[in-house]
């Protein structure tokens, strides 16, 4: 996509998460990596009224261009696609079950086998550290080691993917297992998987969501 494109889409998808519950208000963010930088929604503001104008383009050194501040997360936004170069997209939200799960403090282990969809064998949560912070950042970029999401204590959650669309994806799963494990713990002890159940899992999805000629590479 060229730029006007990935602002549209940026704006698409903000309002798509607000649509679907993810994000409320002002609160989250989400970038594009673009050129020699990204592209990223502006601070303190939500999905009304967001317009492909009001997004902001900041350079790797922090320098933004645009009308108004870049979101004041822009800083493990940055991080994140210098440490991961797999990454073109990452959204950050305040979504109700996974904000829970992550004001406990609490990793999501193995209960459910979808969970390899994000890259390992649990979800973690980064340390607790000031929002805006590079101790933020440096957390987060621990958290995500070998994984496309992971909650921020007391905070949120993020994900990212290769683009807009796999990163969005990832979002509605994070906030879906957040809530399948949340009801599970409040019936009882969810039971789960062994490393060899969760490995089997892992290796049936291998051309999951992949193109008929991608399966047998």
């Amino acid at each position: 996509m060229n730029e006007k494109e990935l602002r549209g889409e940026m704006v698409r998808i903000t309002k798509r998460l607000d649509e679907q519950g993810l994000n409320r208000g002002a609160s989250g963010n989400l970038s594009v990596r673009f050129g020699e930088g990204m592209l990223i929604t502006p601070s303190g503001m939500g999905a009304e009224g967001l317009t492909e104008e009001d997004i902001v383009f900041v350079q790797m050194d922090g320098t933004p261009r645009g009308r108004w501040q870049p979101s004041s997360e822009w800083l493990f936004h940055r991080d994140i696609y210098a440490q991961r170069p797999e990454f073109g997209a990452i959204i950050h939200t305040h979504c109700v079950a996974a904000t829970a799960l992550a004001c406990l403090r609490k990793d999501i282990p193995p209960f459910h086998y979808m969970i390899a969809l994000l890259g390992g064998d649990n979800i973690r949560c980064a340390d607790y550290a000031t929002f805006g912070t590079q101790g933020l950042s440096d957390n987060a970029l621990a958290a995500l080691r070998d994984r496309k999401a992971c909650l921020l204590a007391n905070h949120g959650m993020i994900a990212a993917d290769a683009d807009l669309a796999g990163a969005y994806r990832n979002t509605m799963e994070v906030e879906t297992l957040s809530e399948m494990y949340l009801r599970a713990v409040q019936a009882g002890e969810p039971v789960l998987l062994s490393a060899r159940e969760f490995r089997d899992a892992q290796k049936r999805f291998d051309g999951y969501g992949k193109a008929a000629e991608a399966k047998g590479r």
